[in-house]
């Protein structure tokens, strides 16, 4: 429900103006980085380094951007959107979170990516006040609004994501011994939390559990080890990069265990291709979006909006990496949410229309699942589906999950 006119007539402080007509108008209210005429965005993400593979995200925001300028910007108002290089590495987010925040005097913070990134900026942006939206990572810290109000995240929780991998497993593999690969730090604990809830009492059939640095050239000897633990499940909690190393050295070394890959390394373009087809097949993972390689999906309005706008905005794109869709569909949900700010341009009112959602449909959302906020709560999206990957793309199987399903 659009909400954004809400309280703008009566009181001191949003006194009705008359226009020349004699018609009352809302008056304007504007924070820092916005006018009559502009709305600016401050954004940082890994075009570099280890992570760099989801450098695309920043790169499709930026499209996305200079697309809703030309088709006249956002109530009139044109975006401003300034996207920084911090290449996955917490002091230089720091550094280059600073700088949009204190000399380009954003208005907000959107989809800064990485777990361990965003905490490192977690405590200053809200001190700051700062909305600190819709951030690239889903580590179940992002939805705590008692502490940390101006920070919200948009996909599904790692650590419930990890929950429904481990129930999945122990109803599917029988007598499972279970290996783990770890990146380590925040993001990669978050998922390991969550799928040793899942197991519960069951806990103990992880046989091995290892880990890497992002630093880390590659995983090869980690996969070894695990091969080498009789582990006949695997759960494999990495980055593109090297979610691709895990998957070929599987296949290279002839281990077959049942494999369950973390959605944020999902993308058959950053990741399954190069790890290669005949090493995927089976993988399982969770989806909440629709997968651009998936047929299913060829004839649905919102894919072919989608490859429609690709074309023409970012002709030469690899359409079948999924961080594209990803980026095109919370681009949307950022759009919408500065539309229902109407001419009330403020930190409170941006934070107050993101916690305003009930059911809401972002393009490339899989059937069942809607956008639902509220001041208690910051999580978007909890609810996913499982996928197998199968052939040259994913197959969805089972029904929609929810995260009090686990």
């Amino acid at each position: 429900m659009n909400t954004s006119r809400r309280g703008f007539l009566g009181g001191a402080s949003t006194a009705a103006v008359l226009s020349a007509s004699g018609v009352a108008l809302a008056q304007k209210k504007y924070d820092d980085g916005a006018s009559d005429t502009e709305i600016k965005i401050g954004h940082c993400c890994p075009y570099s380094g280890p992570a760099s593979a989801y450098g695309v995200i920043g790169k499709l925001h930026q499209a996305f951007w200079k697309s809703v300028n030309e088709a006249g910007g956002i109530n009139g108002r044109k975006v401003n959107f300034i996207t920084l290089d911090d290449g996955y590495s917490p002091p230089k987010t720091v550094e280059v979170v600073r700088q949009l925040v204190e000399q380009e005097k954003v208005l907000l913070l959107y989809q800064t990516l990485g777990t361990p990134t965003n905490t490192a900026i977690h405590k200053y942006v809200n001190q700051k006040k700062i909305p600190h939206l819709y951030i690239s990572t889903g580590a179940s810290k992002w939805g705590d609004p008692k502490h940390f109000p101006w920070t919200m995240g948009f996909q599904p929780d790692y650590h419930t994501e990890g929950a429904i991998y481990a129930k999945h497993l122990l109803s599917t593999v029988k007598d499972a011994k279970i290996g783990v690969l770890m990146q380590n730090d925040d993001y990669g604990k978050d998922y390991w939390e969550g799928f040793k809830e899942g197991l519960g009492k069951e806990a103990n059939r992880v046989v091995k559990h290892v880990t890497y640095e992002v630093t880390d050239p590659t995983v090869d000897s980690q996969v070894i080890q695990l091969k080498d633990s009789g582990a006949t499940a695997f759960f494999n909690i990495s980055t593109p990069k090297f979610a691709a190393q895990a998957i070929r050295k599987s296949a290279d070394i002839g281990w077959k265990p049942t494999q369950y890959l973390n959605n944020v390394s999902a993308s058959v373009a950053a990741v399954i291709k190069p790890a290669g087809y005949e090493a995927s097949q089976g993988i399982l993972t969770a989806a909440y979006l629709k997968d651009p390689t998936d047929k299913q999906w060829d004839n649905a309005p919102d894919m072919k909006t989608w490859r429609a706008w690709m074309d023409k905005n970012m002709a030469g794109a690899n359409q079948a990496d999924a961080n594209y869709a990803f980026a095109y569909s919370v681009s949307s949900l950022m759009l919408e949410t500065l539309k229902r700010c109407g001419d009330t341009l403020t930190r409170d009112n941006v934070m107050k229309q993101a916690a305003g959602y009930s059911k809401y449909v972002v393009p490339l959302a899989l059937p069942g699942i809607t956008i639902n906020t509220s001041p208690t709560d910051y999580y978007p999206i909890q609810a996913v589906q499982l996928a197998r990957f199968k052939g040259e793309s994913w197959e969805l199987f089972g029904d929609i999950m929810h995260a009090e399903s686990t």
